[in-house]
């Protein structure tokens, strides 16, 4: 039996990591049994346990229907409420992966933690605690999976437990056990999780714990691939990519995915379109959108074509799906930064390696400005200000929003405003 430590209980690793082990144990190719730590002191542990662990996981899309009966979860601890049962998971050797979703700011440091705290709050220092038992006890460490949306999870999450462990003063073996017995992975999760379907309680049948994702799922773990060996992902037809570099996935998301939605969006609100999906059924916007993707960004990165464009096949049928309600107003928040790091870099890498404009992600440059002048943006009292009132020129020049000098795209991008 593969045994695994999973902080959360939240819809995401339900609907991702849970329902990918369940596909597993469901086709007979793995025996994985999952033990969720509730990371915070309320959550939903009692309510999963009171129906058994069980839960029924509902995939919908223009694909179709799929339903899966999630199994795989067999017990869970509240740290708030028995730390000692907690602890005494770092003595089962059967333990190998330990997955987490504490939300972005979940790895953090907190000075004030104490290993004396039964628990510590923060999800890093509960994490130390364990693995010191586990030290103690002379056993092997743990893989390990974030899933926190975090560039370089894994690297931060170990940066952060050995800050502990040095603040802790737990001594300079336990420092080395955590460099040499345990792995820490960095990784990339993609899958828009819709949650308990709060509308719709004919389908869910007394399941409190009922939950609903998209079809796409993209788990992009960097390391090697003996470390998940006992995980298996291909075998179950998962898309699941171990790679020696992350990083080129993640541009692609950024880039394809992010960049879509953000050159899209001021457009789209400027045209009086509420939702992704009514975009995609705006010929005027759809036929845009793809443009810059396919023929403009697509161009600008560096893994194989088809690849590529299979990737942004996915991101357009995801767009399109029916019971994701996706509003442009809240893809608009703070358009300017989204700017910078999702659709600026395809401009700059378009222009340095063809040596002519990129037509439609200047278009939509001209979009977010007149957005600003015009629409009605979400973001920093100064930069809407700054927006709204300076010159096509002076936005551009202003090398604290672009980190470069960007006047040279004047011609292009005032041209359509």
């Amino acid at each position: 039996m593969i045994k695994v430590i999973q902080f959360g209980e939240g819809g995401f690793l339900r609907g991702f990591c849970d329902w990918m082990f369940q596909k597993m144990n469901d086709k007979k190719l793995a025996d994985i049994s999952v033990t969720i730590v509730q990371p915070i002191e309320k959550g939903l542990t009692e309510i999963l346990k009171s129906q058994n662990y069980e839960y029924t996981h509902l995939i919908r899309g223009s694909e179709g229907v799929e339903e899966t009966k999630v199994s795989c979860i067999k017990d869970s601890v509240n740290p708030y409420a028995d730390f000692e049962k907690y602890l005494s998971l770092a003595k089962d050797k059967d333990f190998k992966f330990v997955i987490s979703n504490t939300t972005e700011a979940g790895i953090e440091f907190i000075e004030t933690d104490s290993f004396s705290d039964a628990p510590p709050k923060a999800f890093p220092g509960k994490l130390t605690r364990l693995l010191f038992e586990r030290f103690s006890a002379g056993l092997d460490g743990f893989v390990f999976l974030p899933c926190e949306l975090i560039d370089k999870n894994g690297a931060k999450l170990k940066e952060t437990v050995l800050r502990y462990a040095k603040l802790w003063d737990l001594g300079n073996e336990f420092i080395s056990w955590i460099n040499n017995k345990n792995v820490f992975c960095n990784t990339l999760v993609d899958r828009i999780n819709t949650g308990y379907p709060k509308d719709e309680e004919e389908i869910v049948g007394g399941d409190k714990m009922f939950n609903t994702s998209e079809y796409f799922h993209l788990w992009v773990i960097e390391g090697n691939k003996e470390a998940v060996s006992d995980l298996p992902f291909e075998k179950c037809g998962l898309n699941v990519i171990i790679t020696d570099n992350l990083e080129m996935y993640r541009t692609r998301k950024v880039r394809i995915l992010n960049g879509a939605h953000t050159s899209m969006i001021p457009y789209a609100l400027l045209e009086g379109v509420e939702t992704v999906g009514e975009c995609m059924k705006n010929e005027k916007i759809s036929s845009f959108v793809k443009k810059c993707v396919y023929e403009e960004i697509i161009p600008t990165l560096d893994l194989p074509e088809e690849e590529l464009k299979d990737y942004a096949d996915n991101v357009f049928t995801r767009f399109e799906n029916p019971y994701i309600k996706h509003l442009c107003s809240a893809i608009s928040l703070n358009s300017v930064s989204k700017f910078k790091v999702r659709v600026l870099p395809s401009i700059l890498e378009y222009v340095k390696r063809f040596n002519k404009m990129p037509e439609n992600l200047c278009f939509s440059f001209s979009k977010l400005i007149e957005f600003y002048k015009k629409g009605t943006p979400d973001d920093n009292e100064d930069v809407m200000a700054f927006m709204k009132e300076k010159s096509v020129d002076e936005i551009l020049a202003n090398t604290a929003f672009w980190d470069t000098d960007l006047t040279f795209l004047k011609v292009e991008v005032e041209k359509w405003l």
